[in-house]
């Protein structure tokens, strides 16, 4: 039996995708799971274009912060239950490994931070990113956790990162 009642969404510079990713499990989750995202190599403030993203999708985005995964790795820090990485390995990023023994996933995604252009080029893939980070998560709430031993549901974790859009 796996119970999952917190998330921290890794990334490297925790300014974009994880960003996106807690906020998703934080709406989607409807109180039923405790939402985190961190950086291993913090960039200090969200991207402009995850500020816009989540602000149209109604969220205050004050409460967005670029923070180091450190800051949940100390004997105050919440409990994590399972750490996804989203950054994507093809583009060359180095992934966070997070320490002790929560639950891990993979769902690499391309970094819209990396998009340059017009301010509606850098919007239209924040939201492809959105998009895609919602399946995900979708597909996680959707998962009978209660019913797996730790083996399934890493397996099922780990299919959930190969859907559409991973890197």
């Amino acid at each position: 039996m796996v119970a999952v009642r917190s998330v921290l969404v890794l990334c490297t510079g925790n300014s974009a995708r994880s960003i996106l990713g807690e906020a998703l499990f934080d709406r989607l989750g409807q109180g039923r799971i405790a939402a985190f995202s961190a950086g291993s190599k913090p960039k200090g403030v969200p991207h402009p274009g995850a500020l816009r993203l989540l602000a149209a999708h109604g969220f205050d985005t004050s409460r967005f912060r670029s923070k180091s995964w450190l800051e949940f790795t100390g004997p105050d820090a919440p409990e994590i239950d399972l750490a996804i990485t989203v950054c994507g390995n093809a583009a060359g990023e180095a992934c966070p490994v997070f320490p002790g023994s929560p639950l891990r996933a993979h769902w690499g995604l391309p970094d819209p931070a990396d998009v340059s252009g017009s301010e509606a080029e850098v919007d239209a893939a924040f939201a492809e990113t959105w998009r895609l980070l919602e399946m995900r998560v979708n597909a996680f709430l959707a998962l009978d956790l209660a019913g797996m031993d730790r083996v399934a549901a890493q397996a099922a974790l780990a299919a959930i990162g190969t859907m559409e859009g991973a890197a």
